[in-house]
């Protein structure tokens, strides 16, 4: 029998999926004016044809809130460098986040600077997942940039290189 038994299961899913090497991005959309973003590890391409993306954001996320009304979101895929800019776009702060940040109105989203790729993305469903909501978007653009990309395992930033 199993010891683990008598940990509870969402902390033992919680280390379990912190095992698992997740690429690193930054959604944003932008609404009256007003840039929103937060980091995420819950995203991956969808469908090929057509190109569509699908995104996690917490329920109670002024974001996913922000996509709803903007009806667009852009994924930001960072760099292994780009480990600030996770961490900056983890918090709480709304537009503040991008106090200091650089970016682009692209695809009607904002586009921050130096990331490894980019996707502009229309809203195209939505679908309860837990606490959190899955969004369906149709890519209207995409630009792959390149570099290594920044992930997260074990609780940390890193990055993957290829053999």
């Amino acid at each position: 029998m199993s010891t683990s038994i008598s940990i509870p299961l969402q902390s033992r899913f919680r280390d379990v999926m912190g095992s698992v090497c997740t690429p690193v991005a930054v959604i944003t959309t932008v609404v009256d004016g007003e840039p929103y973003g937060t980091t995420v590890s819950a995203f991956t391409s969808l469908s090929m044809e057509p190109p569509m993306m699908l995104v996690a954001l917490d329920n109670r996320s002024a974001l996913l809130a922000a996509v709803r009304r903007s009806r667009r979101f852009g994924v930001n895929v960072l760099r292994s460098d780009q480990a600030d800019l996770a961490v900056r776009f983890a918090g709480k702060g709304g537009p503040a986040k991008f106090a200091d940040v650089g970016w682009d109105a692209h695809g009607l989203v904002p586009r921050l600077p130096g990331t490894g790729g980019f996707l502009a993305c229309e809203l195209t469903g939505q679908t309860p997942g837990g606490d959190h909501t899955i969004l369906l978007g149709s890519v209207l653009d995409a630009d792959p940039t390149g570099g290594a990309p920044l992930t997260y395992h074990s609780r940390a930033f890193g990055t993957h290189t290829a053999h």
